[in-house]
């Protein structure tokens, strides 16, 4: 699969449009751009049983954050208080991301 050009970043606040969490807000831990994947903070988390390793050592149950698809999230906008698509535009030589909607800066 090739790279794709994913328009939102580590630390981007973002709401999950599809799956169990949709509806719900959270902030980017990491973007997976060879995958097409972000991990949102408090998203998608799964429990994962682990076996024990050593003889004296205990099981654990793990909670794990797993990867959204970037076309199951849209990025926040503060102006609006929706998730809107990202656009960008030049402002003094440096470009800028904005809201497709009310063309405010993000």
């Amino acid at each position: 699969m090739s790279k794709l050009k994913i328009k939102i970043r580590k630390g981007d606040n973002v709401v999950v449009l599809a799956g169990k969490d949709k509806g719900q807000k959270g902030k980017v831990l990491r973007v997976l751009p060879e995958m097409g994947k972000l991990i949102i903070e408090g998203m998608n988390i799964v429990n994962k049983r682990r076996r024990p390793k050593k003889s004296n050592e205990k099981g654990q149950t793990l909670k794990l954050a797993l990867p959204l698809d970037v076309s199951n999230v849209a990025l926040w906008c503060n102006s609006c208080g929706k998730g809107r698509r990202v656009g960008s535009r030049m402002e003094g030589g440096k470009k800028i991301r904005i809201c497709v909607k009310c063309k405010g800066s993000i």
